[in-house]
Order: structure tokens, then sequence, then C-alpha cells
């Protein structure tokens, strides 16, 4: 029989960090560049604070209401992102060194 699924079979699919659930750790895939000149800045920064490909990530907390700001760990450090910012870096669920 054949399989008409048109998805991925792995079970690790990208997501933006801010779909991300709680508690669960992720890869950084990339920062997303996009035209928007603000946008554009907060990539980078967010890119020069760490948020690179490969890196592991979490959120380990969220904000009530509206789960803003989220409580990111990257590596030994935990940052407050809106979710707008978290929404620009792009994770697939998993990460090789936290199982």
């Amino acid at each position: 029989m054949q399989n008409l699924d048109p998805r991925p079979s792995s079970p690790s699919v990208p997501l933006r960090l801010d779909q991300l659930p709680d508690r669960q750790w992720a890869t950084v895939l990339d920062v997303v560049r996009n035209d928007v000149a603000e946008d554009r800045e907060l990539a980078l920064r967010l890119t020069e604070i760490g948020f690179i490909p490969g890196e592991a990530v979490r959120i380990v907390a969220s904000g009530v209401p509206g789960r803003e700001p989220l409580a990111v760990r990257l590596g030994h450090t935990t940052f407050a992102l809106r979710r707008h910012e978290a929404s620009l870096i792009h994770v697939v669920p998993g990460a090789a060194d936290h199982g």
C-alpha cells in the first residue's frame, strides 16, 4: 500500500520558536531575515546573541495571558523574548545534546 501522506516521514517538522511547546528542546535552523527593516535588525541582533543554526534551545516558561513574554534557554543563558521576536527563529524539535 502506497503512503499518500504529503508530510515528511520525520516527526521533527520545522516550526517557529513561538510555536514550540514549553520545556521541549529544539535545535535552531535559522533566523528569518525578511524585507521589513525592523525585522532585519532584530534578526541580526538575535543572531549576534547566539541564535545560530545548530544551537539547542527551549522555552522554560511563558507569561500569562497570551504566552508573552517567553523565557528561552540558549546554552547557559535565559533570554526573555516577545512572541514576535521568537517567531523569527525557526527550529526543529529535538536537540542532540538534550534528548
